[in-house]
């Protein structure tokens, strides 16, 4: 009964983090029917992002090792990976969305950066490839060059792949390939409860997990941008005719949904500060599985997903069967699509045709 109660609590802590990266997922599916394979990605940018600012100098020496300097790097790091979700928003998904204006500038841009990085690798190489790729984007949209009108789902998940491989490769040049660890912003506590043995790690992401997952739901339920972004899932092109913003509404979306998963990157590197940019692929794809499990596009399912995953996951390491414990995510999806494809909280759609 002992170990179960100790399973118990260390699995609701590792779900709460899948579901706040769950969350991601299920807003922008539910939103634009998109299944956001960079998601995954833009967790591990919110884990060096939390690393960066976690170890700045002028953080250490004003605040150092504190609950206010935890709370500086969570903001920060969710902040910035915001500011990621929305450029690839912008840059990526919406030009694929349909006729929007193409922006060659910033991709040529990235490109001449590769290139200069590659042939140079010094800062004013990769400067000059960059500012020599935006020149030509920019000669290249004065030219007259636009995207073919398109609305083809299978175009976008295409995007997400690719933008998914991009941002592990540009991580791997960006921060290094070789694995860093997590600093300790806040301080370990071992809390014995009786024969229980409670980590405070847990106990705070626990805590922090559950406040963010109550803020989404406010924000989505009892706020006008909420209200909006319901609208927007339900019908965009009726939204559209109502007078809503869906461009700004749908930028929204991956805003904080990235801004979950940033914290969610931090959370977990709490827990486990081996951090790489790679690290996104196995938690991103068990999020992945956590949203299906609850209900693609619900958000209360995604939250019962994720809990549901962690608590799998722990109580097979527990009983001895860690060999599964990457596996066990998988049956669950395969069992889950077998016997409710909709997910626990999701409602079957009739399409028509």
């Amino acid at each position: 009964m002992e170990t179960f109660l100790q399973q118990l609590i260390n699995g609701i802590s590792q779900g709460s983090a899948y579901a706040l990266i769950a969350l991601g997922y299920t807003m922008v599916y539910g939103v634009l029917r998109l299944i956001n394979f960079a998601h995954s990605d833009v967790y591990m940018f919110g884990a060096f992002m939390g690393f960066y600012l976690a170890n700045a100098r002028w953080l250490q020496s004003s605040l150092g090792t504190s609950v206010a300097a935890a709370v500086v790097v969570m903001l920060g790091a969710m902040a910035l990976s915001a500011g990621l979700g929305i450029l690839i928003e912008r840059f990526a998904y919406r030009p694929g969305r349909g006729p929007a204006r193409f922006t060659p500038a910033f991709w040529f841009g990235i490109l001449g950066a590769a290139f200069g990085h590659l042939t140079g690798e010094t800062v004013a190489s990769t400067a000059l490839g960059a500012g020599a790729g935006v020149v030509l984007g920019v000669i290249v949209e004065k030219a007259g060059l636009r995207p073919v009108p398109q609305h083809s789902r299978l175009a976008l998940l295409i995007i997400a792949i690719g933008v998914s491989l991009f941002l592990e490769n540009g991580g791997q040049q960006a921060f290094g390939a070789d694995p860093k660890f997590f600093p300790p912003i806040i301080a370990t506590t071992v809390l014995p409860v009786g024969p229980l043995i409670i980590d405070s790690q847990r106990l705070v992401v626990l805590g922090v997990s559950v406040a963010l997952m109550v803020l989404l739901e406010v924000i989505v339920n009892y706020t006008k941008t909420g209200k909006a972004m319901r609208a927007v899932s339900f019908n965009l092109d009726a939204a559209k005719l109502m007078g809503i913003n869906t461009d700004r509404i749908i930028a929204f979306t991956f805003a904080l949904g990235s801004a979950l998963a940033a914290a969610g990157g931090i959370l977990v590197s709490l827990l486990y500060p081996r951090i790489d940019p790679l690290m996104g692929v196995m938690p991103g794809l068990k999020a992945f599985v956590a949203a299906v499990l609850g209900g693609i596009g619900n958000i209360p399912g995604a939250m019962l997903g994720g809990l549901i995953l962690g608590l799998a996951e722990v109580m097979a390491v527990g009983y001895g069967q860690s060999t599964y414990r990457d596996a066990i995510a998988f049956i669950i999806l395969v069992l889950i699509l077998l016997l409710k494809p909709a997910g626990i909280m999701g409602k079957g759609a009739v399409e028509k045709v």
